[in-house]
């Protein structure tokens, strides 16, 4: 399937001044294994994918005490692949079950620089989070791989003339018109599926029957990030502690306080014996954070609260799975009280997805769902809504404290905007576009 992130994995191979290493960060099969051997593939003449996991000689090479050129001397001679020679590039799967090879990333870009690698591996940020040897700052390259995002759902069903007038109606506040229940049914369809590749490869290879979908291919993910997650773990009170937190999450987007409290995971609860826990899964890339901003200034990262957030799973896929949501009640919109909380879970995959640093903005019983930084105009608030109704009481607030230079509300509705009020309407299945706001 294509991944926009192919474009960046060529910015990376044909920049003439690029001598560094790229390592691929990502929840665990969100694709990265799959797009990166496509990228060997199609752009190298040569190329040799090592797994770690298969090679446990390797793994002690480098916890010898040989020099870094003695081992990159035996490294190739052990993969029997010549990696330096013109055209070819080496992929070291699973690349954390070597901190010493990780180290040694530096080697290969101060005295290797005409190598190409690639790293990825799963669990890679925790165990970076983690680290006890020397990691070799600035001498790699660092690349976020999230689950796909709508725009790549559609890809994957060929729905590119769909995605191009989609983008020419959130340039002009066009409506689709009578491609707006075809985007809608779609949309709904990627609430199903999640952004998991293995996911929505299920959904494409049924037609979008999805009385047929393979529901167990996301609860089987989910078992699989806790079966990786005792390598990495300290202690079983650490992996209770975890899973725990995991599991609080339906419940705290629920909240009405709309912010993350500790007190939902268990009762007295306190902050100090979750963080460790919370950094582990943010690490991992299995959840994502929003914190709040109560004045909305530029730079936002400058005006945050830290102690005030909220937390999103990292693929809707996987809330809707956890909350046993059935796909019929997903395709009728019965999802009563989880309607609001399920959309906004989908919008922050969107933009986290897309590079999209966000924040949320809270003052007393005002709350705007998301602000993002624009490249031309400023800070825009962002509010979701998961219905087509109009109230958005709490976005008038938000303009008439600050007045931004417009507005956008995400909903069923079509594209449209209200010039009186400068709020630009955009349907939920557009949310992805807003990237176009901020490059």
């Amino acid at each position: 399937m294509e991944r926009k992130i192919y474009s960046k994995l060529l910015d990376w191979k044909n920049n003439s001044e690029n001598n560094k290493p790229l390592m691929v960060l990502g929840v665990r099969q969100c694709g990265k294994t799959y797009i990166i051997e496509e990228f060997c593939k199609k752009e190298y003449k040569k190329y040799y994918t090592l797994n770690l996991f298969q090679r446990a000689d390797i793994i002690e090479l480098y916890k010898s005490r040989k020099s870094s050129s003695e081992k990159y001397t035996m490294l190739k001679s052990l993969i029997n692949f010549d990696f330096d020679e013109e055209g070819s590039i080496l992929f070291i799967d699973e690349i954390q079950e070597s901190e010493e090879l990780i180290s040694d990333l530096k080697y290969f870009c101060e005295e290797h620089n005409n190598v190409r690698i690639i790293c990825a591996g799963s669990l890679l940020g925790v165990k970076l989070k983690r680290f006890s040897k020397s990691f070799p700052v600035g001498k790699v390259w660092r690349l976020n791989l999230y689950p796909m995002d709508f725009e790549e759902f559609l890809m994957a069903f060929n729905e590119n003339m769909l995605i191009d007038y989609m983008k020419e109606c959130f340039i002009n506040n066009k409506p689709m018109d009578f491609l707006h229940d075809k985007a809608m049914y779609y949309y709904r369809n990627y609430l199903i599926t999640g952004g998991m590749p293995e996911s929505i490869m299920n959904m494409v290879k049924i037609n979008n029957d999805y009385i047929n979908y393979d529901k167990e291919i996301i609860t089987n993910i989910i078992e699989s990030y806790f079966d990786d997650m005792k390598k990495y773990v300290e202690s079983t009170s650490e992996t209770l502690k975890i899973r725990r937190l995991y599991n609080s999450l339906p419940n705290q987007l629920a909240n009405t306080s709309h912010k993350f409290q500790y007190s939902k995971i268990e009762k007295n609860a306190k902050s100090r014996e979750y963080e460790v826990p919370l950094d582990w899964l943010l690490s991992a890339n299995m959840v994502l954070k929003v914190n709040s901003v109560k004045i909305p200034q530029k730079p936002l990262k400058g005006f945050e609260n830290t102690d005030i957030f909220k937390l999103f799973f990292s693929d809707v896929g996987i809330l809707n799975n956890l909350l046993e949501i059935s796909t019929n009640d997903i395709l009728n919109d019965n999802l009563e009280i989880y309607k609001g909380t399920i959309t906004e879970n989908y919008v922050a995959n969107q933009l986290v997805s897309n590079n999209i640093p966000i924040y949320y903005w809270r003052n007393n019983d005002s709350e705007v769902d998301f602000l993002i930084t624009t490249s031309d105009d400023g800070i825009i608030p962002v509010m979701v809504k998961s219905a087509d109704n109009n109230q958005a009481k709490s976005l008038k607030v938000y303009i008439d404290k600050y007045k931004p230079k417009y507005s956008i509300k995400l909903s069923t509705k079509d594209f449209s905007y209200d010039s009186k009020n400068k709020i630009k309407t955009v349907p939920l299945y557009a949310a992805f576009l807003i990237k176009t706001l901020v490059d």
